[in-house]
């Protein structure tokens, strides 16, 4: 896989997603206290800080998630004093630089109403995180077969200038039909008619997805490392108090 460069003010948006998400496009969808940020927690899981090497911003995560509470974070492999890291996963993070973009008269937009469609496609086929609210993160498009969801994918995460393509999934029955490849260009005409560009994630084992993505047209930037981590000073002083 080869790996390209981006500007420097590009690449600094995309080594922190989440944050520059919830400070800019989905700050609607945050709950903030000072450098630690999160979802609302029916819309996403995810939480992040300004910058994981300063000190400060555990003191805000902390107060943001409660004694013994946790937090799915990017880019911490050892956790600092008062938080465990309870389980990590390698990804890779990926980024437009061939895709072509092409509107799909076979696939229909996805909303409320479908959720409940949505989530159990998403727990056959597990892409990722997937709540109830997700799906107002931005536009999400499925392709039915007989008036049942065979398949889906949408925009995510929104880091300014940036829209992340997630949930890309389809039934095992359905599969090596070219269905995730026809959604992901779809789903690619709305990112790129706002002057924005697409990125995704995937798992670092997951070589299929990452083939598919990269014969489609987008190329590998970065790997990186998210981690579950436990806040454990807080809890600690509670059951001695």
């Amino acid at each position: 896989m080869s790996v390209t460069a981006l500007d420097a003010k590009s690449s600094h948006i995309l080594d922190n997603p989440a944050w520059a998400a919830l400070t800019g496009p989905h700050a609607h969808f945050a709950e903030r206290i000072g450098h630690a940020a999160r979802y609302h927690q029916d819309v996403a899981p995810f939480h992040a800080v300004s910058d994981e090497d300063d000190p400060r911003v555990w003191d805000d995560l902390a107060a943001l998630v409660g004694p013994g509470g946790t937090a799915p974070v990017r880019g911490v492999t050892e956790a600092p004093e008062g938080w465990k890291v309870v389980r990590t996963g390698h990804g890779v993070q990926l980024v437009d630089t061939g895709l072509r973009a092409e509107p799909d008269s076979g696939t229909v937009r996805l909303g409320i109403e479908d959720v409940p469609e949505i989530l159990d496609l998403v727990a056959r086929t597990e892409p990722g995180p997937y709540l109830l609210r997700t799906v107002e993160m931005g536009t999400y498009l499925g392709i039915r077969h007989r008036g049942r969801l065979i398949a889906l994918a949408g925009e995510r995460l929104h880091p300014p200038g940036w829209t992340e393509i997630s949930a890309v999934c389809t039934d095992p029955a359905y599969r090596g039909r070219g269905l995730a490849t026809r959604l992901v260009r779809a789903v690619a005409v709305g990112i790129k008619d706002r002057g924005e560009r697409p990125f995704l994630h995937a798992r670092a084992d997951n070589a299929n997805a990452i083939r598919l993505y990269e014969s489609i047209g987008f190329t590998l930037r970065r790997r990186t490392v998210f981690s579950l981590v436990r806040q454990t000073a807080a809890a600690a002083l509670e059951e001695t108090a």
